[in-house]
């Protein structure tokens, strides 16, 4: 695993929030509870768990999130499900981009940063062959659906 390599850690903090999204909150116990993400999933897609620090409480939040990965390097997708708005989790990134990654067992600090362009389509094709329903929230919204790549600091 490539967090292996890099010499990352073996286990995330375990002093983050979980969401009152009932769903989302369960997702998380299974993985804590577990100690993987290894068999959570949605639609039976596989997910990581990203922890961010909230951009005015300064909390740390679970968010779990489709399993896209490259070389390393994961997308987080902000489509709250092709609603207008952004999710919540978008701004606390925006504001803190250094983020922790759970995927299976292995766990590291990743930096995020928003991306467009030919970069955001490239990752945005990576995202919907990960999980199609994302081009359905991009057609149900008229929002262009944020993307960010999340990579380890340089």
């Amino acid at each position: 695993m490539i967090f292996a390599r890099r010499g990352f850690s073996a286990c995330m903090s375990n002093q983050a929030e979980l969401s009152p999204t009932d769903w989302v909150r369960e997702q998380t116990e299974q993985i804590l509870a577990n100690g993987t993400t290894d068999g959570v999933t949605v639609l039976d897609r596989p997910i990581v768990l990203v922890t961010t620090t909230g951009a005015k409480s300064g909390k740390k939040r679970y968010v779990p999130v489709m399993r896209v990965e490259h070389d390393g390097a994961y997308a987080m997708i902000a489509s709250k499900g092709g609603t207008p708005e952004h999710p919540a989790w978008y701004h606390n990134v925006l504001a803190n981009p250094e983020v922790e990654v759970q995927d299976g067992t292995s766990t590291g600090t990743l930096v995020a940063r928003e991306v467009t362009g030919d970069e955001r389509r490239t990752w945005w094709e990576r995202s919907v062959e990960a999980y199609p329903p994302y081009a359905e929230y991009q057609e149900k919204t008229s929002r262009v659906i944020p993307v960010f790549v999340l990579e380890p600091k340089s």
